[in-house]
């Protein structure tokens, strides 16, 4: 029997400085086109987060990232899209075995909660366990630490190939100081510390997603819509 066909997309509930005086958070575009992209075909979509909060990415709101129409879409507080962003979903408030599709979104931030986000976790371990697929976006791999496979006790993505943001990419914006100062992982280091391997687009912008088994990835923002469409098609498989 194919699992059920609603996905829930995770967000970060941290945030800090960066980019000078302004906060990260979430990545607003790569919570939004998965979400647009289950819509169109026919899932019904939540949104969690671990601590039920949110801060939106202030790089994420400007235009080279969110054009007019999906900027009017995220303002829009009384359409599905926000209302599910302000739905504050905790993981506590969850069945996880109602969902065959799990989406970690990011954003810089993403990199500070989800390598010890243990509810986001258990709602993805869960969700694979059952059949579904687990995926991710750009810095979301950070939630792989303890997504563990019930068989083995080990990350899911053990022996898989997996892709996120580039560290390179983190060196282009000049925030790597910064990042460091979190003490955090970038996405590279957390498939070799998981026993994964990393692979990568040409350029730190491209758009490129990895599929290996129920595992799905992609690099950056500008890999959303097409890592959720690779989702899709996945899961038409199961």
């Amino acid at each position: 029997m194919s699992p059920p066909r609603r996905a829930i997309i995770s967000i970060t509930s941290a945030s800090a400085t960066l980019h000078g005086d302004h906060l990260t958070g979430v990545f607003i575009s790569e919570a939004l086109h998965p979400f647009n992209a289950f819509k169109a075909a026919g899932f019904e979509v939540d949104i969690v987060s671990e601590k039920g909060t949110w801060t939106p990415d202030w790089l994420s709101l400007q235009p080279d990232f969110l054009p007019d129409e999906e900027r009017q879409q995220y303002e829009d507080t009384n359409g599905e899209f926000r209302k599910k962003l302000d739905s504050g979903l905790r993981p506590d408030k969850v069945d996880a075995s109602q969902y065959g599709i799990f989406f970690a979104s990011a954003g810089h931030a993403a990199l500070i909660d989800y390598p010890t986000a243990k509810g986001l976790q258990g709602i993805a371990s869960t969700i694979y366990a059952n059949g579904g697929i687990m995926s991710t976006v750009c810095h979301g791999p950070a939630l792989f630490p303890g997504i563990l496979d019930p068989e083995t006790g080990e990350s899911i993505i053990k022996g898989k190939t997996i892709t996120g943001f580039t560290t390179e990419g983190e060196n282009v914006m000049h925030i790597m100081e910064t990042l460091r100062s979190w003490n955090a992982p970038m996405v590279d280091e957390h498939a070799a510390n998981l026993g994964a391997k990393y692979t990568r687009p040409e350029g730190v912008w491209d758009s490129f997603d990895v599929v290996d088994g129920r595992v799905v990835t992609g690099t950056n923002p500008a890999s959303a819509t097409e890592t959720a469409n690779a989702v899709l098609k996945e899961f038409g498989k199961l």
